[in-house]
């Protein structure tokens, strides 16, 4: 197994969650309502299990790694690209949060900020995971020996020993999916 094979199948729990704040926006505009504990939650799953968890792997491991490398240009680009839409992922997680907690003491109007910051995941998250499953990723292993792959898997299982997305996979299931979250396995085409 590749590396990043394990940051490629943590992309689908993102999805997941991703589709069902696009369904929660749905629900806002039809309602006029936020639900505070689902910005709560979302929330949660963003800075903890999309950013701590995945970003902190993929930043703190796999770019580590590739900074050590020769890149090509359009390489190097693309991991500055990658971290700037973390970072911006960061900071509109932050602000939604902000945002929350203005509407739950009563300042209703946030309502559509909060609306424009989910529906700003909903937009980034895709095309982010798009472009690092299919044009970084895969790609990218091209500068590692197999040892250097297999220590990097080794690496990812132990950050993986101190985290356990199976209390995301809950919390997504309590937050509306039909069917228990399904890792799927379809990482490489």
């Amino acid at each position: 197994m590749l590396p990043v094979e394990r940051l490629i199948r943590e992309h689908r729990l993102i999805e997941q969650m991703v589709s069902l704040v696009e369904k929660e926006t749905e629900i806002i505009v039809a309602t006029g309502k936020v639900k505070p504990n689902f910005i709560g939650a979302a929330v949660d799953f963003f800075r903890t299990y999309a950013d701590r968890y995945h970003h902190g792997k993929e930043e703190g491991i796999l770019f580590k790694e590739l900074s050590n490398k020769r890149l090509s240009e359009t390489d190097h680009s693309m991991i500055l690209e990658l971290t700037n839409e973390h970072a911006f992922a960061r900071r509109t997680v932050k602000s939604l949060e902000s945002l929350k907690e203005k509407y739950v003491a009563g300042t209703t109007e946030t309502r559509k900020d909060i609306l424009e910051l989910l529906n700003t995941l909903v937009k980034l998250y895709p095309q982010h995971i798009q472009k690092e499953d299919t044009q970084f990723f895969l790609p990218s292993m091209k500068y590692f020996t197999q040892t250097e792959q297999e220590d990097m898997l080794d690496t990812f299982i132990e950050f993986d020993e101190n985290f356990t997305n199976k209390r995301y996979e809950k919390i997504l299931e309590a937050l509306g999916l039909t069917s228990p979250v399904e890792v799927s396995d379809r990482v490489i085409q």
